[in-house]
Formats: structure tokens, C-alpha cells, sequence
């Protein structure tokens, strides 16, 4: 399909530099099985599910990977080069002291060098450069295993996505904003942005009605925010991630599937993962590894009935999946309405509960009342 088609104009002004305080308090456009919008906020969500559905939500805790330190470099003469500033993002463990990264500016570093990393308390942090490709490089810190993670919750910041740090710096709320109630096993650059709308009472909320919640992790990586550079989605190359489903998982969804229930996807990072653990349509197996799937409209979903998720970008891959899921036509209407009542997008924005094309009205709402708040 052409990537023009996933295109759309949205107002600078739109886009959320902070959450909605509280959690729940944010918007919910919801996409009924019709196409329908009807508009409402997070916490009323409990109206939409029913006794016997399972909420998905992905475990991933988003570790501090936005790192800013000078690069020392020692020269052919035996001299020293230091002070060159250096941004990374930290994208994946290698080991228990190394790590992939993205450089930014990359032309500053070369393998060899050293980076160093002020840690507050007036020594610095050392890494070196083990290999380089363009913008991608490979670090070894200077520290025992056991140090790697109380240092990095010193040196680090979150990294936020580049339309909310191009306009402002991290900062501590950030520490609790971009993450989610539900974030227990670190490994994500990314928060899974959907589950930021979750607080404790609008869990217990949905526990009383009967909804299970499940956990999956899948650790979210910088290839989210990656443009579609293509004009074409057949090729492009997506990115892969790391995920689990655990056993007991596969087996809480496969029963509720059996019962009657529905499975409800909290984020496309839920959603992509389950889809990926599915070997045939209706049912889920035991998942441990590298997804890189891709969803486009054409694909048959196998488990997913309906998807709690943010307003994603123009071109994007994100954006592409919903439009499989609920059909471009509608998804397409859906975020012309968002923009037209002043919706606020992204990771920090409003959601969308989105019905999956093709499902009865029964299967959608769960109650005969749901689309009455």
C-alpha cells in the first residue's frame, strides 16, 4: 500500500507535552463497530468491558537511556582530545556493562574513544566505544555488573520521544510520567503509552466488573518512532523487539477466549506481541523472543477484539496497524473528528478505544449502555 494514505495534517499545538493529571482523566474517542464516534474520558473505560474479558497490558519498564557526556579521544602524538558534547540513546544490553546505542552527533565518535558521563557527585562515568556504524555504536562501561543499573538511574534521563524533547528537556515528573502503573521488568526506551492512562482505581474499577487483567512484557525500542521512508509499505523494514508470554498467560487469554470473553490489547505494543504468540487464529501459545511484525490493513488479527491506544503519527507504523484494525476509512474519519475537538495526540495525549473490523455490536460494547455515558 502507498504510505501517502496514512498521511494527516495535525496542528503543531495538538501535540501533549505533559499527561493529563489525573491518569484517567484524559479523553476517550471510542470507534464503535460501526465506525461510529462517540466521545467520552479514560475512567469511564469500565462501561465498555464486561465479566469474563481480559485487559492485556504490557509489563515493560522504560530504563533512564538518554545519556549526554564528552567524548575523549587520544591522539597519534599521544595528546589528548576532550570536550566534544555527545547525546545517546541507550537501545539495547549487549551484556551486563555494554550496550548498543544511537549517537547523536555521530561524526563526534569513532571506535576507540572514550565518553564520559558526570554522575553528580563529582566523578565521572566512563564508557568505551567498541564499534561504530553511521549513527549506531556499541559502549562498554567501566563498571562491575552489579553497578550498571544504580549508575545509569544516576547519569540517565527518560528518553522522551523527539516531539516532546525537541521542545523541552526531561525532567523529574518525567521519572513518574513516563511510566506506566503496570512497569515491573526494565528494558524498554519507550513507554508503552497506552497503560500511562491507568491508575490504581481505574484497575480496581475493572476488577470489580470482572475483567482479568494479564501481563506480557514487551520491551518497547527507539524503532517506534521511526518514519516510514518508503513509498511503499511492502518495503519497509520493520524493526524488531524483544517479548514474553509466559504460560500462565497464554493460558488466562485462551480460557477467557473459550468463555466467551473478549481480549482487550492495552497499546499496540500489547497487541503486536499477542498477535506474534498466536499460531493459529483464536488461540495463543507460550512467546519468548524477537517479534518484528509488521501490521498493515489486509492482516487477519487472530486474538485481539479491542485495542485501548494513543493517537499515533502521520506515516507511521502505528498508525498503519489501527487502520487494519477498525479499517483506513474509519480510522482516517476517527482522527479528523480528534482534530476537530482539539484531541491531544501522542505519547502523552488522549486514547482512542478502537473496535475491531468486522465484530458485532454485542462483541463490541459488552453492555447494552456502553455508548449512553
Amino acid at each position: 500500500m502507498q504510505v501517502d494514505l496514512f498521511d494527516f495534517d495535525l496542528p503543531e499545538e495538538l501535540i501533549a507535552l505533559r499527561p493529563a493529571v489525573p491518569r484517567d482523566s484524559a479523553r476517550l474517542l471510542h470507534i464503535g463497530a460501526t465506525g461510529q464516534a462517540d466521545h467520552h474520558v479514560v475512567s469511564e473505560l469500565p462501561a465498555f468491558l464486561g465479566a469474563g474479558d481480559v485487559l492485556v497490558v504490557n509489563t515493560t519498564k522504560v530504563i533512564p537511556a538518554r545519556l549526554v557526556g564528552r567524548r575523549v579521544r587520544v591522539g597519534s602524538a599521544g595528546g589528548t582530545d576532550t570536550g566534544a558534547k555527545v547525546e545517546l540513546t541507550l537501545t539495547e544490553r549487549l551484556g551486563p556493562v555494554a550496550w548498543a546505542c544511537m549517537l547523536k552527533p555521530a561524526r563526534r565518535v569513532r571506535a576507540g574513544d572514550e565518553i564520559l558521563f558526570d554522575s553528580g557527585d563529582d566523578t565521572t562515568v566512563a564508557a568505551r566505544v567498541t564499534a561504530r556504524d553511521g549513527a549506531n555504536a556499541e559502549l562498554e562501561f567501566d563498571l562491575e555488573p552489579d553497578a550498571m543499573e544504580p549508575v545509569l538511574a544516576r547519569i540517565g534521563a527518560m528518553p522522551l520521544p523527539p516531539y516532546i524533547a525537541g521542545k523541552r528537556a526531561p525532567d523529574a515528573r518525567d521519572n513518574d510520567d513516563y511510566q506506566t502503573l503496570f512497569a515491573a521488568h526494565a528494558g524498554a526506551v519507550a513507554a508503552p503509552t497506552a497503560g500511562l492512562h491507568f491508575t490504581p482505581e481505574l484497575v480496581a474499577r475493572l476488577k470489580d466488573k470482572g475483567v482479568k487483567p494479564v501481563e506480557v512484557t514487551l520491551h518497547v525500542g527507539p524503532g517506534t518512532f521511526l518514519p516510514v521512508k518508503v513509498s511503499d509499505t511492502a518495503s519497509h523494514v520493520m524493526h524488531s523487539e524483544w517479548g514474553e508470554v509466559t504460560q500462565s498467560a497464554a493460558d488466562a487469554i485462551n480460557a477467557a477466549r473459550a468463555q466467551g470473553g473478549r481480549i482487550v490489547c492495552v497499546g499496540t505494543t500489547a497487541l503486536r506481541l499477542v498477535e506474534s504468540a498466536c499460531p493459529e487464529a483464536g488461540r495463543i501459545a507460550a512467546f519468548r523472543g524477537d517479534t518484528d511484525i509488521f501490521i498493515t490493513p489486509g492482516y487477519q488479527f487472530r486474538i485481539c477484539d479491542l485495542l485501548l491506544t494513543n493517537f499515533h503519527l502521520p506515516r507511521s507504523t502505528l498508525f498503519m496497524l489501527v487502520s487494519a484494525f477498525s479499517g483506513l476509512s474509519v480510522m482516517q474519519a476517527a482522527y479528523a473528528e480528534a482534530v476537530a475537538k482539539g484531541y491531544r495526540f501522542y505519547s502523552y495525549g488522549d486514547a482512542c478505544l478502537l473496535t475491531r473490523a468486522g465484530a458485532t455490536q454485542n462483541e463490541e460494547t459488552g453492555t447494552e449502555n456502553a455508548g449512553e455515558i
